[in-house]
């Protein structure tokens, strides 16, 4: 069989990006771009005049290849046809990220605040290129199909999505599992392991099938597809009834993706409280990642927050897998075919897992950054470290934060806010972390609070490396959930109806409302 087609259509896709390069370079789009600012520098040129010149020359080169060119099946010839699927991908993930979202975010600051509650609606509802480019997949499939020229580099879209967490391991140290790891444990043991024996519970009396409990238990507990399908063959879970579970998962999850954020915003939750909410409360991985990112798209402090609890979610899973077992096995007697489940956990346990970890460790001995970072940024108040004497408080500064102190009641932060003023910049971890506290308490003006913010940034760095792994984040997780889009059929979701969507439904609603308690309780912004 002969996977790659002659086909104009990937030739096409990189003339488009090379044109879009070309009216940026030559300032054609200048008045356009300062339109999407609206009043704010636009935040995307470098990317514009950079990205689609590079994947534009290589798409429009191995596209006239496979135009023109003759085609024979082969190896080569199956990783080829996936070119023009992934160029496809990316495309759409540029126009939505560079022109579609700042534009709904210029007609939402039109309408302007909703309320209240000093947010525009883009922001509450998470319109952002994240979203959108989901939506915008879910849209191509549904209503326009994919191309079959496409339909092989859609597949790489969970690449992208696996190697964008492999990738997240360089952003975490073993400062930050030191502080986020113990409470990821404890919360993520709880309710992975009361979701699967709900689920075992409410499937026995309503008498499913032990197969189709034990695989949908599986799924909606830990992490899942790759929990789907590392359970099916332990508990002999036929075709129809992983299909079911996948359906049931990818309709519970895709409501949350979109749901989550808006709550978030409402309630005001911070980075780390929303990433510790969506790790615990999503079901499947990618969707985790779209929440976050619809949440913070700007940044992937919540992702990293995120991805640490559904990292530990998924590294349970193989206690999962053998506690089913065991409990299959109890409940067929005999009829029950022996499962070797040491092959089932190393042959279906996600790879992707393996690799943050070892990116991890990498970054943990200091690699990739100073030993001690957090969220990829390392402390440092002195010019060897990269602190810049512009940075330091001027006496006008000075002034406003000690007209101010009388506010503060806490005796740690009083000292650290005497340490500030003294020195004209903070003077320690501890004493960033303590001010930090007293921003988000909101005890002093917003002029004193933006002073303090702005002193908080002058000491905390990030190496170029870990500018650049970020980079290389944002997109691939902005290509993989484009693709993932494209991979949201409305017959999937159908697939969700009878008695799995409604136990699904059930413990899905149950987890996510008792993990934001629990977060809202337990979780800090700074952990």
């Amino acid at each position: 069989m002969i996977y790659t087609k002659n086909s104009s259509a990937l030739f096409i896709i990189g003339v488009i990006m090379l044109a879009i390069w070309y009216l940026t370079d030559a300032g054609l789009l200048a008045g356009y771009l300062e339109h999407l600012g609206h009043g704010k520098p636009y935040g995307h040129t470098n990317e514009l005049t950079t990205m689609p010149l590079y994947f534009g020359v290589i798409a429009a080169v191995v596209g006239l290849w496979q135009w023109f060119g003759k085609h024979s099946a082969g190896h080569w010839d199956y990783y080829s046809s996936s070119i023009a699927g992934g160029m496809f991908i990316l495309l759409i993930a540029m126009l939505v990220r560079w022109f579609i979202a700042p534009e709904v975010a210029v007609g939402s600051m039109l309408l302007g605040k909703v309320g209240d509650t000093g947010a525009y609606i883009h922001t509450l509802l998470g319109l952002n290129y994240v979203v959108m480019g989901i939506v915008t997949g879910i849209i191509i499939v549904n209503v326009f199909k994919v191309p079959a020229w496409a339909e092989n580099g859609v597949r790489l879209s969970r690449l992208g999505l696996k190697t964008g967490v492999i990738l997240l391991g360089t952003l975490y140290s073993a400062a930050e599992l030191k502080n986020l790891g113990g409470l990821s444990i404890i919360m993520i043991g709880f309710f992975v392991l009361g979701s699967v024996g709900i689920v075992l519970w409410i499937g026995a009396r309503r008498n499913i099938s032990n197969s189709m409990g034990g695989v949908l238990s599986a799924g909606m507990g830990v992490c899942g597809v790759s929990a789907t399908v590392a359970a099916a063959p332990v508990v002999q879970a036929k075709s129809v009834e992983i299909a079911y579970t996948i359906g049931t998962i990818l309709l519970w999850g895709v409501g949350c993706m979109f749901v989550f954020p808006i709550i978030g915003n409402l309630l005001g939750m911070g980075h780390v409280q929303f990433g510790a909410w969506a790790g615990t409360g999503i079901l499947n991985s990618a969707q985790v990642a779209g929440a976050a990112l619809a949440f913070q798209p700007d940044g992937i402090e919540t992702l990293k927050v995120a991805e640490i609890f559904n990292i530990t979610r998924v590294l349970i899973l193989p206690i999962i897998v053998l506690w089913l077992a065991v409990w299959y096995v109890r409940r067929e007697g005999e009829n029950a075919q022996k499962v070797n489940v040491g092959a089932v956990i190393f042959a279906k346990f996600p790879v992707f897992v393996l690799g943050f970890i070892l990116m991890f460790a990498l970054s943990t001995t200091g690699i990739f950054a100073p030993a001690n970072h957090y969220k990829g940024k390392y402390f440092g108040n002195t010019a060897e470290q990269g602190f810049k004497d512009k940075s330091l408080l001027t006496a006008e500064q000075k002034a406003t934060l000690q007209a101010e102190s009388s506010k503060v009641q806490r005796v740690d932060q009083q000292a650290a806010l005497s340490r500030l003023i003294e020195n004209g910049k903070v003077m320690s971890i501890d004493d960033d972390d303590v001010l930090r506290g007293l921003v988000n308490a909101k005890v002093l003006s917003k002029d004193a609070d933006h002073l303090l913010t702005g002193a908080h940034k002058a000491v905390r760095h990030t190496a170029k490396k870990v500018k650049a792994f970020r980079s290389w984040i944002t997109w691939l997780f902005a290509f993989g959930l484009v693709g993932l889009g494209m991979q949201i059929t409305v017959g999937a979701m159908k697939q969700a109806g009878g008695q799995p969507a409604v136990i699904g439904g059930i413990v899905g609603l149950l987890k996510a409302v008792l993990s934001l308690i629990v977060v809202m309780m337990l979780v800090s912004e700074t952990v």
